[in-house]
């Protein structure tokens, strides 16, 4: 029951395990209630999202994820095993073209353990993937108005420096804290999902002070429980830093062919459960909840606090989940005004981000140009 738990918890956002498992719980006749308080916590009527291209600079990866599309075999004649940086900088200048600022840099995890990536990036002068990816960002900055973001999954401390000096912010999704997903559908064949190492990431993010996006996907196999620790734990590490600029609450979508094409997919009750819990636990951070993967629902979880869209591109298709297309973005706009709230651009970093703390002169002169811009 809602009114077990601590008016002063609710209010402040300082949820113990207990209460948050008492929320992810919450029966019907309560739901509405616990939308009702998570929603009186966002901070203003304004919900934004960011106008981006989502370039994948190589789908080879370590992990074979139960639940992955991107993924693909280094044999497979379709795979983008690199992509060239011409190409790069075309999509770039297209993505200006219709108002990108956002330029989104994903590549599967350590890809360059796989020989064939090897020898491709050897080709173009480079000995790895993080040489190579700090190329093409620097290269964005240089050449374009776009703000590089990049997510490529576990990085180590001295990768994470390097791109720090050519991001204005950078991603990875926790997932889960729990080490027992290792032996599950989702992560039993990927080592790069180990928890303390994607933890461990999360937490050199802080120390170098690079504004962060993580989250959680539900409906893994995992148990109320570990969602728990999964919240609490990015907590935890953004009371030890205050880098998280957002949190993703994303569902588990079945896609034929993958290995948990039969899993169930976790009940719009269970979204809004847990993006309500979010809202209550982290109440100074953005919740974004994917559009493309919530079409029929979106709207339920802006009343649950959520105030992000996250990424939607009017140029290039979401690689990870290819098979659900971005909405329109004056669909959004309709969306939202439905529900009496205003869609706003945002950039690829948050404005609390924007100073010398986090970002080099480079990258704070381009990134005031652009907010200029929108403002």
């Amino acid at each position: 029951m809602i009114s077990d738990i601590c008016d002063s918890n609710l209010e402040k956002g300082k949820l113990n395990k207990n209460e948050i498992l008492t929320l992810l719980n919450t029966k019907q006749n309560d739901i509405i209630d616990l939308m009702r308080i998570a929603n009186s916590k966002r901070e203003n009527n304004i919900i934004t999202y960011s106008k981006n291209v989502f370039i994948p600079l190589t789908e080879i990866c370590r992990n074979y994820c139960g639940y992955c599309t991107f993924r693909k075999d280094p044999n497979d004649k379709n795979a983008i095993i690199l992509k060239d940086k011409k190409e790069v900088i075309y999509q770039l200048k297209n993505a200006e073209r219709y108002g990108c600022k956002e330029a989104l840099f994903t590549f599967g995890e350590q890809a360059d353990q796989e020989k064939v990536v090897m020898n491709a990036l050897r080709e173009k002068g480079f000995e790895n993937m993080n040489e190579y990816i700090y190329d093409i960002c620097e290269s964005t900055i240089k050449n374009t108005n776009l703000l590089p973001h990049t997510n490529a999954g576990v990085l180590s401390y001295n990768e994470m420096k390097s791109l720090k000096e050519v991001n204005v912010s950078m991603g990875m999704m926790l997932e889960n804290s729990s080490d027992r997903l290792k032996s599950m559908d989702a992560h039993i064949n990927s080592p790069g999902k180990d928890p303390k190492i994607r933890i461990k990431t999360i937490d050199d993010a802080g120390s170098l002070k690079i504004p962060y996006t993580t989250g959680i996907l539900i409906g893994i196999g995992e148990t109320k429980e570990e969602i728990a620790n999964s919240l609490l734990k990015i907590k935890e590490l953004n009371n030890k830093y205050g880098h998280i600029q957002e949190i993703i609450i994303q569902n588990f979508r079945s896609k034929k062919g993958i290995p948990m094409e039969k899993n169930k997919e976790p009940s719009v009750l269970d979204m809004i459960r847990t993006v309500s819990v979010a809202k209550l636990l982290f109440q100074n951070v953005s919740i974004q909840v994917p559009p493309n993967l919530n079409h029929e629902t979106n709207q339920m979880f802006l009343l649950c606090g959520a105030d992000d869209w996250g990424g939607i591109s009017p140029v290039s298709k979401d690689y990870v989940n290819p098979e659900s297309p971005w909405p329109e973005i004056n669909h959004m706009h309709e969306l939202t005004k439905e529900v009496g709230l205003s869609l706003k651009e945002r950039l690829a970093i948050y404005d609390k981000y924007i100073n010398k703390k986090y970002l080099n002169d480079e990258l704070l002169d381009k990134t005031l140009n652009l907010k200029r811009l929108l403002n």
